[in-house]
């Protein structure tokens, strides 16, 4: 295993639920050996890649400013802020922006503002895409070996209200389009609820979705829907632009 596979492996054992670990625990989640582990994070934290104020190592700020230059971050996001911005203004919950990353959606951008719902992946976090509203709205306008890869992954409940089956969900994506938006009726979380709209590049093609997330009894897609669809609208004209 060379230096960059090792680093890989080491950065790898990071998440938004392990963001700060001992040498033991970089171990453990590595699958190095220990010697090399402390080699190569010792070396990692020279070059900013990592950071250890006390016990504990935690990702290092050289990372984040070099993650900021991402067209991800730096185009993408930054097009569709002001309109998150507007929807979560409106809809007084929170708002996410989030992006097709192999079979997982990878949130890109959240506001939460004072409610909190901590029981939602944070920025940089990954939720599945075949029961997310996000997910959805991107699998509705991808290829068909797109969505076989989603639906080939496994489609296990995560609470009773879950869709696992191939047929549902196909049923559920081929819905959207005429709609303009997805829906996750407390299919991640009971009593949370989401609705989403894709995002489009110049060529038309779908590259993000953004959505209001909230509780079930607020967030009502025959409401919200209208809403969340004209800001994507927004959102891609101001993202094509960019390009």
């Amino acid at each position: 295993m060379g230096g960059l596979d090792r680093a890989a492996a080491i950065l790898g054992a990071f998440n938004t639920t392990h963001r700060e670990l001992t040498l033991a625990a970089l171990v453990q989640r590595s699958g190095l050996p220990r010697s090399t582990t402390h080699r190569t994070a010792d070396k990692m934290i020279r070059l900013g890649w990592l950071d250890k104020p006390g016990e504990r190592y935690r990702i290092g700020n050289r990372l984040f400013e070099i993650s900021s230059l991402a067209p991800i971050r730096h185009e993408l996001r930054e097009a569709v802020l002001p309109f998150l911005q507007d929807l979560h203004h409106a809809a007084h919950t929170t708002v996410q922006l989030g992006v097709l990353d192999g079979t997982q959606i990878l949130v890109v951008e959240r506001i939460s503002g004072h409610l909190p719902m901590p029981m939602l992946s944070q920025t940089g976090g990954t939720i599945p895409a075949y029961c997310s509203a996000l997910g959805r709205a991107i699998l509705a306008y991808s290829d068909a070996a797109t969505v076989e890869a989603v639906l080939a992954a496994g489609l296990p409940p995560r609470t009773p209200r879950t869709l696992t089956s191939a047929v549902a969900v196909l049923r559920e994506l081929t819905a959207i389009p005429d709609r303009g938006w997805a829906v996750d009726r407390e299919e991640g979380n009971i009593g949370i609820s989401c609705v989403a709209a894709p995002i489009f590049d110049p060529l038309g093609k779908c590259v993000a979705a953004l959505s209001v997330t909230g509780p079930s009894k607020s967030v009502r897609a025959d409401r919200i829907g209208p809403a969340v669809r004209l800001a994507a609208a927004a959102a891609s004209r101001a993202y094509s632009t960019r390009r």
